[in-house]
């Protein structure tokens, strides 16, 4: 969470005592390596006026189910599984879940951005749903800059060169590398919790203990008794998180349920595991993708329309939007959203979420 709870945090505590962590979405490293980033001028916490006044008004948990999914090979590597929305010739919104979570974070958002006009696709990250490996031979690989190429192969496959892009946790992560390094497929984003990328030399950086203890279950997933108890104990520890992580949000069985059928997926332990043990060094991950891994090191400036958000009761940890303002250079705002809500920000105010989206695409 942040994906991952991405799921990039480190050198922040050393420039500033903003806040405890980052991101629950954000990778180990150093999310916000910035030294000037606590003299940022800070953003505006107060929700922008929205220029999606038509935007009908939704309660969360109005919707249960997509149109069938759909399924599609991409880059040879991934049959990925997807749901989508809206008319095909709209202009195209992805929209990234984080862990532990899955598409239905995305349930009452994909309808209101689909009578807007927008083609919506959400995908089952690697490791999640019915999005499969197409070798068993294939390096179970978690690290950030790959699930971001997951996404890029995905926009291939489906022939869309460019689309507004839209997370939380490790979808926020993975929407601000791809915003970051390739910012001509990316024509608008929006990212809840904000800059999101890291490295995993900053992930070597120790924290001071009470921000150490918010990170407890990548020290757990350390170790093999992690891995075997995240195997055992994946609906548990799921429920734990968003419990954790959204304090007020009420949701239900049948809502949790409908998300955790997703941590079935063959490769899922595999994923979560390499992914969090990449973040701490632990890990190796794949050579090719090295350089991308240098470049995100060094904190590329995103330089898209980028709306930030952030629930006003995260139970993860989090940083001040002054934190990681300077990151974007392009127009930006951020938009606090207020009333109880936690880290799965699209699902507990889905109306807020495609607001943001429907806003930042009309900059795009």
């Amino acid at each position: 969470m942040s994906d991952e709870i991405n799921h990039q945090r480190r050198r922040f505590f050393g420039t500033a005592a903003i806040t405890l962590a980052a991101p629950l979405a954000a990778p180990l490293a150093a999310q916000f390596a910035l030294n000037d980033a606590a003299e940022a001028e800070p953003a505006s916490t107060e929700p922008a006026k929205s220029k999606s006044s038509s935007l009908r008004a939704i309660k969360p948990g109005t919707n249960t189910s997509f149109a069938p999914l759909k399924q599609i090979d991409a880059a040879g590597l991934l049959n990925v599984g997807y749901a989508e929305a809206g008319p095909a010739d709209g202009p195209p919104v992805i929209l990234l879940h984080g862990w532990p979570y899955d598409i239905y974070s995305f349930v009452d958002v994909a309808p209101l951005l689909a009578a807007e006009g927008h083609r919506v696709i959400i995908p089952y990250v690697r490791g999640y749903g019915t999005t499969r490996f197409l070798s068993d031979a294939t390096f179970r690989n978690g690290q950030p800059s790959v699930i971001a190429l997951d996404t890029i192969a995905l926009m291939d496959a489906l022939k869309i060169e460019k689309a507004t892009l839209a997370g939380f946790d490790w979808g926020a992560r993975t929407a601000n590398i791809m915003a970051a390094l390739w910012p001509e497929r990316c024509r608008s984003l929006v990212s809840v919790s904000g800059y999101l990328i890291g490295s995993q030399a900053a992930g070597k950086m120790p924290l001071p203990p009470k921000a150490e203890l918010q990170w407890w279950y990548q020290f757990y997933f350390a170790t093999e008794r992690g891995r075997a108890g995240y195997d055992k104990y994946r609906r548990d520890f799921a429920r734990l998180i968003w419990q954790l992580a959204s304090p007020r949000w009420n949701f239900d069985d049948v809502t949790f349920e409908r998300s955790a059928n997703a941590f079935d997926n063959p490769d899922h332990v595999a994923i979560v595991i390499h992914n969090y043990r990449w973040r701490l060094g632990l890990a190796e991950g794949e050579a090719k993708y090295d350089e991308l891994e240098k470049k995100l090191a060094a904190s590329p400036v995103i330089s898209v329309p980028t709306i930030t958000m952030e629930g006003d009761a995260n139970g993860a940890p989090h940083p001040e939007p002054a934190a990681y303002a300077k990151m974007f250079s392009g127009k930006y705002s951020h938009r606090t959203i207020t009333g109880g809500i936690g880290h799965n920000l699209p699902q507990e105010a889905p109306q807020a979420f495609a607001e943001a989206v429907i806003d930042v695409a009309d900059n795009g």
